[in-house]
């Protein structure tokens, strides 16, 4: 079984959880022999195959390297018409600095959407391929161009909709792509059937079209052996962007009730994003200056120690198709308090959960985990056994079914 699948990021390069799902996905078919050629968009700063690929943290992996296509683009994780406006800006003064010749991208995050599917389509002449697997909107033109040279079948796979992202307030431009792509799909995987439900809702697709694969996420076990506590003050963790789907506003509002209680809490925010800077001064307004800390952006074993330092992680999403870090969490032997409007609070049955409008029960249940311990460490080891029934292995399984099912 051949495919050809389209991303958008990639580690060592990715900025949330689409990337590591791309790359326990593509590990998972290369355990159950599916050769998996994938193309990522990459700028033209990495000028040939061989920059890309040490970009991208790949050049000691020759097996795995040579089944990585990068096409120009300067699209990326997370874009926004604004951030692209200014990478565009950006690209067009160093062309005209250095002279070069220009490399004729869109001039807005839609036109180079359709651009670099165009060009990114073309690849399906290139590639010997028996199904076309593509994840979220950005790359659903490239796959529905590279369907049409092929004439193979399309699996859409849809980590978070544009309803999630807006909080039901869609970009029409951006919605319609995606339910052109829903209806051009052969079949589509959906990450929880909170999104499932969503597609049948909003989008008016088919449920029997639809099949739910949940995430998985890869164990940390020598991470998670050993905690890191401050004894005189303890930590809660909001590990995510800080966009309004996260929901960081709403953990503000519970970390003011928390310190009414107990005012020995730290709070700890990793990430960014378009509400950073309103989230920053809302901190302020709400008096929190001495009891929260902002660490921007982290990755890798940073984000390993977040997790090891927190004595409780809480992710309150106000839409969240999955939400792979709260699983992150549970390997690490963090507690966990997760909105139930998430994709995750389908497979650990264990963990706290609280509607992530609800302030007052989010600190209460912030409060009570921060005080019983043995309550939370019983949680983790039930939490952790749901997840030993999750691995991408299993979840890839799945896939290649799918993928025989239409092919």
């Amino acid at each position: 079984m051949r495919v050809l699948m389209y991303g958008w990021e990639f580690p060592p390069k990715n900025k949330g959880g689409l990337g590591v799902a791309c790359h326990g996905i593509v590990e998972g078919l290369r355990g159950h022999n599916v050769r998996v050629n994938l193309v990522l968009p990459y700028h033209e700063t990495e000028q040939h195959a061989e920059d890309f690929h040490v970009h991208q943290g790949l050049k000691e992996q020759k097996n795995y390297s040579k089944d990585i296509h990068g096409v120009p683009s300067l699209l990326h994780a997370y874009q926004t018409e604004e951030t692209y406006e200014n990478v565009f800006k950006q690209n067009e003064q160093k062309n005209n600095s250095n002279k070069k010749e220009k490399k004729l991208y869109g001039k807005t995050l839609l036109a180079e959407v359709d651009r670099y599917g165009k060009e990114a389509g073309k690849m399906a002449d290139k590639i010997d391929h028996d199904v076309i697997h593509a994840h979220d909107w950005m790359t659903y033109p490239a796959a529905i161009e590279a369907k049409k040279c092929s004439n193979k079948p399309l699996v859409l796979h849809i980590h978070a909709t544009e309803m999630d992202r807006t909080g039901d307030s869609p970009n029409p431009h951006v919605f319609e792509m995606e339910r052109i792509g829903f209806e051009t799909a052969d079949k589509i995987i959906a990450v929880s059937y909170l999104t499932k439900n969503k597609l049948v809702e909003h989008y008016g697709i088919d449920a029997g079209k639809i099949e739910v694969i949940h995430n998985a996420t890869v164990k940390k076990i020598s991470e998670a052996s050993t905690r890191i506590l401050n004894q005189d003050r303890q930590t809660v963790l909001f590990l995510g962007r800080m966009t309004m789907q996260k929901g960081p506003d709403y953990f503000l509002k519970a970390a003011k009730k928390v310190l009414q209680v107990n005012p020995n809490v730290n709070f700890l925010m990793v990430g960014d994003g378009d509400m950073m800077a309103h989230i920053v001064q809302e901190s302020m307004k709400l008096g929190l200056a001495g009891n929260i800390i902002f660490t921007g952006f982290l990755k890798g074993l940073d984000v390993d120690r977040a997790f090891k330092t927190a004595d409780l992680f809480v992710m309150p999403s106000v839409s969240e198709p999955f939400g792979l870090v709260a699983l992150e969490a549970i390997h690490h032997g963090t507690p966990v308090l997760m909105s139930k409007q998430s994709g995750a609070s389908e497979v650990v049955p264990n963990a706290l959960k609280v509607d992530f409008w609800d302030i007052d029960s989010m600190a209460n249940h912030m409060v009570v985990a921060l005080r019983e311990s043995a309550m939370c460490e019983h949680l983790i080891d039930q939490s952790k056994k749901d997840l030993d029934r999750l691995s991408w292995h299993g979840q890839a399984k799945k896939m290649k079914k799918l993928y025989h099912s239409i092919a």
